[in-house]
């Protein structure tokens, strides 16, 4: 209930100032986007009871996972949180490199990058059988890194309004943003991202904390130097 108040007041408040003029302004657009999105959650829902669920059980059984180790186990609960979060994050990052460079994962992950607006409702937009590889990647996830039920609801809930905040097309004080740059991911970072520039488009993978792109140096001057305007934005014709 909160997420979607959360997104219907994004939704109005990118229109009253909006970054980008939209392409296709009309509600065909919007329609379309809320069906990908409508589907890729029915998925997404599918594949948490059968796979990321049972991966939970299985690391806490049998205390598998990173953060489950003995010198690890022993920090403050507080400790092995914010170490959770982080690696969940970190490692969501390589997957989205993945979702860029391996051309069976790119041909699920282009539908994203299709849509030639960008708003609130692209960060709907996902193919479903892009969500569905990506419950195998979250159930790796949870057995790997070891977090527990708490670490992976709150790192998710963020992870999905991150998402939709920066797909939109809400117009930041340019100050404000920079501001909220040097933690979160932002419209005007992302937008690069979405860019029909190739150069650009292979840049800022971060999708909650936006640090990652700065240690593998997939921000450079050029894409820095873009933050404070808008990208150009509509899908270029091959994946580069």
């Amino acid at each position: 209930m909160a997420f979607g108040v959360a997104v219907g007041a994004l939704f109005v408040v990118e229109r009253l100032r909006p970054l980008r003029a939209l392409k296709e302004p009309g509600p065909s657009r919007v329609g379309r986007n809320l069906m990908i999105g409508l589907l890729g959650a029915a998925t997404t829902a599918a594949g948490e009871l059968p796979v990321v669920a049972p991966a939970q059980r299985l690391a806490e059984q049998r205390r598998l996972g990173l953060l489950r180790s003995i010198p690890l186990r022993r920090l403050p609960r507080v400790c092995r949180f914010l170490l959770g979060f982080l690696l969940l994050d970190y490692t969501l990052y390589l997957w989205h490199w993945l979702n860029h460079r391996v051309p069976v994962l790119w041909r699920f992950h282009a539908v994203h990058h299709l849509d030639l607006d960008l708003d609130s409702t692209t960060g709907l937009r996902f193919h479903f059988g892009e969500l569905a590889l990506a419950a195998g990647f979250r159930a790796a996830q949870v057995l790997l890194i070891g977090v527990d039920r708490s670490t992976l609801r709150v790192w998710q809930q963020m992870l999905v309004l991150s998402v939709v905040f920066h797909h939109s097309n809400l117009a930041l004080p340019i100050e404000v943003e920079q501001a909220l740059q040097t933690v979160f991911v932002t419209p005007r970072m992302h937008g690069i991202h979405h860019s029909t520039d190739g150069d650009e488009m292979n840049t800022n993978y971060s999708s909650l904390l936006s640090w990652w792109d700065n240690v593998h140096g997939a921000c450079d001057a050029m894409c820095r130097k873009h933050r404070s305007r808008s990208a150009s934005k509509a899908m270029p014709s091959r994946k580069t």
